[in-house]
């Protein structure tokens, strides 16, 4: 069965217009019935760089998890972060974007790479110690903006990395909606064999003409973990001035439901969250 990992943070995170912790708490709590694997839905960062998530704290106590199968996911960018995301019960995991850019992990974490190696270790323990399990996102994995060198031997490299530090989760970031289909098939096709024991997906950003292709080239890899965002809304602020959306997790379920994947989702739930999010995100 596909795991379907919902985005909100990734959709909340740049949106222009603030978004009120009473709307945040309600749409995630309707997100929580739908059934998805994680709910990625919220970050504990420095609120001057993303003021839109600095109410996580207040919005994850009021979740109702007690009649959902959802875990929760929060992303940190340093070991303060981390240390605040720990002390929630509510979190199952701690996610870290860790760019194999190191333009972008200076721009997104202000760290370049070395300290970043060692964010991830810090990070690694305190989920360790906390009962918490590390997500680890390669962004900017498949090429990058900046001129910053890219091959797929550097993607390899760093995943074979996070594997040595125990990292169990890794997820491929399409950052800036570059990849190619070749290229998710190659790095897919090279990792999964490798780290049988490490649950690898895809952070996919796509434009509405090339998200099938991507799509199938990572079912095609054997894929069964992917990220989306209802409606297709959201991206790193971060990244470069203009994003490339999230794929929409409503194409993604349909996509896949069409090739006779199971993915077992609550459709009224599924729904009434689409209203939201057309609601909420105007």
């Amino acid at each position: 069965m596909l795991q379907i990992i919902e985005c909100p943070r990734d959709a909340m995170q740049g949106w222009p217009k603030p978004i009120s912790t009473e709307d945040k708490i309600y749409y995630l709590n309707t997100l929580l019935q739908v059934g998805f694997h994680t709910l990625d839905c919220g970050s504990f960062v420095s609120p001057k760089a993303i003021p839109q998530m600095a109410d996580t704290a207040e919005v994850l106590p009021k979740l109702q998890l007690h009649n959902s199968r959802t875990k929760l996911l929060v992303i940190v960018a340093n070991k303060r972060g981390a240390e605040q995301a720990v002390q929630f019960d509510e979190v199952s995991f701690i996610g870290y974007p860790f760019s194999i850019s190191p333009t972008f992990q200076l721009r997104n974490t202000n760290s370049n790479i070395e300290e970043s190696v060692q964010r991830v270790d810090e990070i690694q323990e305190l989920c360790t110690r906390h009962n918490k399990q590390l997500v680890i996102y390669l962004s900017m994995g498949f090429g990058n903006p900046y001129g910053d060198e890219y091959n797929e031997g550097v993607l390899l490299n760093w995943a074979e990395e996070m594997v040595k530090k125990d990292v169990r989760v890794l997820s491929l970031s399409d950052t800036v909606g570059v990849a190619t289909p070749s290229q998710i098939t190659t790095a897919l096709k090279s990792l999964l064999p490798a780290y049988p024991g490490t649950e690898i997906g895809v952070h996919l950003h796509s434009t509405s003409s090339t998200l099938e292709a991507k799509l199938q080239a990572a079912l095609d890899a054997g894929c069964t973990r992917f990220d989306g965002a209802l409606k297709g809304i959201g991206g790193c602020p971060m990244a470069k001035d203009e994003l490339v959306g999230n794929m929409k997790t409503e194409t993604i379920v349909e996509y896949c439901r069409t090739k006779g994947y199971k993915i077992d989702l609550e459709e009224e739930a599924l729904h009434k969250s689409l209203q939201l999010a057309a609601e909420i995100f105007v």
